[in-house]
């Protein structure tokens, strides 16, 4: 009897042991920072009514008193949106759940000679327009449409211009475009984001083609983490993966 005991104790204990491995390698999360390989980015369906592609990458841009005539080299890097492009078309299209999205650029330039302007253009062609302070450029510009402006609408698309300016005689020197959609947010997905971690919305935003919110919330699991994976993971997935590893600097205030 004291032996059946004995065996029944050492059967609890295995069990339980094995129960604590188990719940540990069930972590979701990764915490040494590698590649995070589950994020796929669903992109959705382009709209077939668009003329004009837009550019996600500016083909010969140069910095103020460059020569215009001379070549860039394949390895600078050109003034470019953080956004998908549909290699079938070049359309450069992503959609939003905001009513005031924050838009991502590499800039190239030193922000001692360059401005910047957003200008932001509705489906009537009614166009806002933002001057843009750059600050510690080159590297990766985020900004946010103010509070105060008017929201983006339900359904409604919205056609973007990025313009980079020189100083000195405030020609236009570099421009990106493209295009925005605000979709309603799935009760479904609600709920899922509402529970999930910042990194488990990144992959969620992601799955559901929803683009600007995936970059902007894997630009901020990647301030205190310059190799963070969802970042790593989310550029890789559209083609941008010269922009990992260039540096966020802090900037810019929208203005009228």
């Amino acid at each position: 009897m004291k032996l059946f005991v004995q065996r029944i104790q050492l059967f609890l204990v295995m069990g339980l042991t094995l129960l604590s491995c188990t719940q540990v390698q069930a972590q979701p999360e990764n915490p040494k920072g590698q590649l995070n390989q589950s994020l796929i980015f669903a992109a959705p369906p382009p709209p077939s009514d668009i003329g004009e592609p837009g550019k996600r990458g500016e083909a010969g841009s140069r910095g103020c008193g460059q020569d215009i005539n001379k070549r860039m080299t394949s390895s600078q890097k050109r003034l470019t949106a953080l956004v998908p492009i549909y290699s079938n078309s070049e359309l450069v299209f992503g959609t939003t759940i905001r009513e005031h999205p924050s838009f991502l650029f590499y800039v190239p330039y030193a922000s001692d000679f360059t401005s910047g302007e957003f200008v932001l253009e509705d489906e009537a062609e009614h166009q806002t327009t933002y001057k843009i302070s750059l600050r510690e450029t080159p590297g990766i510009v985020s900004f946010r449409l103010p509070s105060k402006a008017a929201p983006l609408e339900t359904g409604k698309r919205y056609r973007w211009y990025f313009n980079i300016y020189c100083q000195k005689d405030n020609q236009i020197i570099a421009n990106v475009e493209g295009y925005v959609k605000r979709e309603q947010l799935k009760l479904a997905l609600k709920t899922q984001l509402e529970k999930a971690t910042l990194r488990q919305q990144v992959n969620l935003y992601a799955a559901n083609g929803i683009w600007y919110e995936a970059l902007s919330a894997a630009s901020e699991l990647r301030r205190p983490n310059l190799q963070d994976p969802s970042w790593t993971a989310l550029l890789q997935a559209v083609g941008l993966n010269n922009f990992i590893t260039e540096p966020r600097v802090e900037c810019c205030n929208l203005e009228n």
